[in-house]
């Protein structure tokens, strides 16, 4: 991202997002991008994830420059390079957590969708709800069977944004267990939060304040497991 802004005109006159945002993130990173509510997080994870087009400025990912590309190739960037956690996880209430997943890995491309959904859920310990619903899951397992289902994909992005904020802080732990291990497996992770504890387990952390990037760099201390977090 070079010099990445993002304006919104309202009634009472323009609001601006993101301003003169500058970031290079490396295949394999776990990223944390930190900052209160309104800093401008979500728009800058948005426009990673092509859901949102930055007013100006340049995106680049792989090579594959977002600004100004065609819908068609942004869905399809959308489809094979990014996948993302949603907070509210987003689960389709009418299927299983197999059919979430495998819906994903499916979307995806994935000629394989129903066994990699099914080795996706028992990697992140659901192998024995395959076929439960929603809402006959806790939140812990919610957040799971979406992480699940971002995972289906195979994509080498990962986006999530604020992951363990709806959760209890064992599940939490469970669910930044999950994402550091993809890290560490390839993946490129970026997180979104407001919470600096788990800025810890990042290997650079990225704060905003008011759209602007003020920091960027490792967290302080250095990086530490996510067994030393506490919150």
């Amino acid at each position: 991202m070079r010099d990445v802004a993002k304006e919104f005109t309202t009634v009472a006159g323009t609001v601006i997002a993101l301003e003169s945002a500058t970031l290079s993130v490396d295949t394999g990173e776990l990223v944390v991008v930190l900052g209160p509510s309104g800093s401008g997080k979500t728009t800058l994870l948005n426009m990673i994830g092509a859901l949102d087009t930055p007013s100006r400025g340049v995106i680049e990912i792989a090579g594959r420059r977002l600004t100004g590309a065609s819908n068609a190739l942004l869905f399809d960037y959308r489809r094979t390079t990014v996948s993302f956690v949603f907070q509210a996880f987003n689960l389709f209430p009418e299927l299983t957590a197999l059919e979430n997943v495998r819906f994903g890995a499916e979307i995806a491309g994935r000629k394989d969708a129903a066994e990699r959904a099914r080795q996706v859920l028992d990697d992140v310990g659901l192998g024995m709800r395959l076929h439960h619903y929603p809402h006959e899951l806790s939140g812990g397992e919610q957040q799971r069977v979406a992480i699940g289902r971002a995972l289906a994909t195979g994509n080498p992005i990962l986006l999530a944004d604020e992951p363990t904020g709806e959760l209890d802080f064992g599940t939490g732990v469970q669910i930044l267990t999950l994402l550091r291990t993809q890290a560490e497996s390839g993946r490129t992770v970026i997180v979104v939060t407001h919470n600096r504890e788990i800025a810890r387990v990042a290997d650079r952390v990225v704060e905003l304040s008011d759209g602007r990037v003020v920091s960027d760099g490792p967290p302080t201390g250095g990086r530490v497991p996510v067994a030393q977090l506490r919150w």
